[in-house]
C-alpha cells in the first residue's frame, strides 16, 4: 500500500472535483492511503450542507481531505499566495503522511508537487488537464509576448522534466508532450486517460425519447464552449425539426444564453434552461435525442477532452463537436457517433444539422454511442489505468512510454 497526497486546485465540493477527481480515489482508496488537499471556491466553503455532504463522502471511502481556500483576485498575486499557502500546508502534511506518490491535478497543484518531490524524494505524477499557459493566451486572458506567460512556460519545462510519470487526456496531445524540452532526457511515461464518466449512472434510457425533437447542451459556456454558434446550430435544427426543442443544463449563465437565442432569432419558448446538480444530469440527457459540444479550436485545446461527451455517449446521445479539438474528429466521425464540424458557417452548420438529425433517427446509434463510451470514458477503465500508474510509482517500476 502505497501513501499518495493527492493535489488539486479545483475543489472536492464542485460537480467536477465530484466526478473527476473523488469518483477515481474511492474506487482505489482500499489499495492506498490516499489525502486529498483541495482549494475550494469561497461560496462552497459557506456552504455547511455541500462541505458536510462531501466530507461524508471522503470518510466513507477512508479518504483523508485538506480543504484550502481559493483566492482569485487579483490573478496573478492570489495565484501565488495560494501555491506558497498549498505548499506550506502540504510540507506540514507530508511530514505526517510521508507520500510515496505526489498526484498533482494541472499546473498550479504541480508546482506545489515538485517542491514536495525536492523535499521529501516522493514520485511526482503530473496529471496536465491541458496546456494550461496556452489555454490562457487562447482565451485571450494573456499575452503571449507578456512576462507572465514566459515565466509559466519556463516553469512549464521544469513541471515536465521533474515528473516521474505524465497523464494526459487526449492521443492528439502526446506527440506535442513528446517534442518538449527535457535537458537531453527521454520523456517519461506518459499515459492517455480521458475525462470519464460513471456509465452506471450514465446509461441508455428505459426507452427512446419522445418527440419533440430535443437537441441538448449540458454544462457552462465560459470561455471556450461557443454559445453564438451553438444557437446557430440549433436554428438549423429548427429548419429540418419544426416543433424541436433546446434543453439547457446550466448553473450561471441562464441571462446570457437567453441573449443568445433572441440573437439568434430563436423563439424563448424553444429554450428549456434547468440548474441541476450534477446527480440529475443523466435525467435530463435521457429527454435528449442529439446534443452539443462545440469548442473554440486552438493549439491549447489539442489537449482537450471534455466530459459532457462522455456522459452523452453513456447515454446513447450522438453529438456535434468539431475538429481541432482533442480526439473529437477521430472518436465522433470515426465510430459513426456523432458530427465533428470544420467551420461554423451557415452550409456547415446546415451540412451538421441535416446528418445528426439523421443520426439521431436512426434506432442503431444509441447502442453504437454506448459501445463507444464504454470503450473509451468508462469510469472502470480510468480507475484501471490508475490503479497501474501507482502500482509502478510504487514499485520503482517504469512503465512503456505512451499508453
Amino acid at each position: 500500500m502505497a501513501s499518495i497526497l493527492y493535489i488539486s486546485y479545483d475543489g472536492m465540493a464542485e460537480p467536477l472535483g465530484q466526478s473527476q477527481v473523488v469518483s477515481y480515489l474511492e474506487n482505489l482508496s482500499g489499495e492506498h492511503a490516499i489525502h486529498v488537499v483541495s482549494f475550494e471556491k469561497p461560496a462552497d466553503l459557506a456552504d455547511d450542507a455541500k462541505m458536510r455532504r462531501t466530507r461524508a463522502r471522503m470518510e466513507a471511502a477512508h479518504i483523508g481531505w485538506t480543504p484550502l481556500r481559493y483566492h482569485s483576485r487579483p490573478s496573478a498575486p492570489a495565484t501565488l499566495y495560494d501555491i506558497a499557502a498549498g505548499t506550506a500546508r502540504c510540507i506540514a502534511l507530508c511530514m505526517r503522511i510521508k507520500p510515496d506518490i505526489v498526484h498533482a491535478r494541472s499546473y498550479i497543484s504541480g508546482m506545489i508537487a515538485i517542491a514536495l518531490k525536492r523535499v521529501f524524494g516522493a514520485k511526482f505524477l503530473f496529471d496536465i488537464r491541458g496546456f494550461w499557459a496556452d489555454e490562457r493566451v487562447d482565451g485571450g486572458l494573456w499575452d503571449a509576448e507578456g512576462r507572465v506567460y514566459k515565466t509559466v512556460k519556463a516553469l512549464e519545462k521544469r513541471l515536465f522534466r521533474a515528473a516521474d510519470h505524465i497523464v494526459t487526456l487526449t492521443d492528439a496531445s502526446v506527440p506535442i508532450i513528446e517534442k518538449m524540452d527535457f535537458a537531453g532526457a527521454a520523456p517519461p511515461p506518459i499515459t492517455v486517460i480521458p475525462t470519464c464518466a460513471d456509465l452506471q449512472r450514465f446509461d441508455l434510457p428505459a426507452t427512446r425519447p419522445a418527440d419533440p425533437f430535443i437537441f441538448g447542451y449540458v454544462g457552462s459556456f465560459g470561455t471556450w464552449y461557443l454559445m453564438d454558434e451553438t444557437m446557430a446550430l440549433f436554428r438549423a435544427v429548427c429548419a429540418l425539426e419544426p416543433d424541436a426543442r433546446m434543453l439547457i443544463v446550466n448553473r450561471h449563465e441562464h441571462a446570457q444564453i437567453r441573449a443568445a437565442a433572441q440573437a439568434a432569432g430563436i423563439d424563448q419558448d424553444r429554450i428549456e434552461i434547468s440548474a441541476s446538480d450534477h446527480a440529475s444530469v443523466p435525467n435530463y440527457i435521457h429527454r435528449m435525442h442529439a446534443a452539443s459540444a462545440l469548442i473554440k479550436p486552438c493549439y491549447s485545446k489539442l489537449s482537450s477532452a471534455p466530459t459532457k461527451l462522455a456522459e452523452y455517449l453513456g447515454c446513447g446521445v450522438p453529438c456535434v463537436g468539431n475538429t481541432g479539438v482533442g480526439d473529437m474528429e477521430s472518436i465522433l466521425e470515426g465510430r459513426d457517433i456523432g458530427v465533428a464540424l470544420r467551420s461554423f458557417d451557415d452550409a456547415a452548420l446546415a451540412e451538421g444539422a441535416k446528418r445528426i438529425v439523421t443520426m439521431a433517427r436512426d434506432p442503431a446509434t444509441s447502442e453504437r454511442c454506448r459501445e463507444a463510451a464504454t470503450a473509451l470514458f468508462s469510469l472502470s477503465g480510468g480507475v484501471e489505468a490508475y490503479r497501474t500508474i501507482y502500482g509502478a510509482l510504487a514499485s520503482g517500476d517504469r512503465l512503456a512510454g505512451h499508453s
